[in-house]
């Protein structure tokens, strides 16, 4: 189990930028594939992106061509660098490792 801290998230009007940081405290030796998960009012969580060890990524349709997900193993970090922000991307924005989860940040897009 490892404890995941996140920052980054803020307000931001539509079309603006936002980058989140998560930083993995714990034992890292089983940890491989890491994502950002995010849960909007009254819906459930989703995936919005995700990254292995070794860097391959995938993204949500609604977070492809605007969000970039990044990984730098030696500060057992992941990054989302999030472009061209909707209201819609309004969200809890949680960190993800294995089977754990971070509190959370929180991200508002203003239109």
């Amino acid at each position: 189990q490892v404890q995941l801290v996140e920052s980054g998230g803020g307000l931001v009007q539509a079309g603006g930028s936002l980058n989140l940081s998560c930083v993995v405290v714990g034992d890292m030796s089983r940890v491989y594939t890491m994502g950002w998960f995010r849960q909007a009012p009254g819906n459930p969580r989703e995936l919005v992106a995700k990254i292995s060890v070794g860097g391959s990524s995938n993204y949500a349709n609604s977070a492809k061509g605007r969000f970039i997900i990044s990984r730098d193993n030696a500060k057992n970090a992941i990054y989302l660098e999030m472009n061209n922000l909707k209201p819609d991307d309004t969200a809890v924005y949680y960190c993800n490792a294995n089977t754990d989860f971070g509190k959370g940040t929180l991200v508002t897009v203003s239109s």
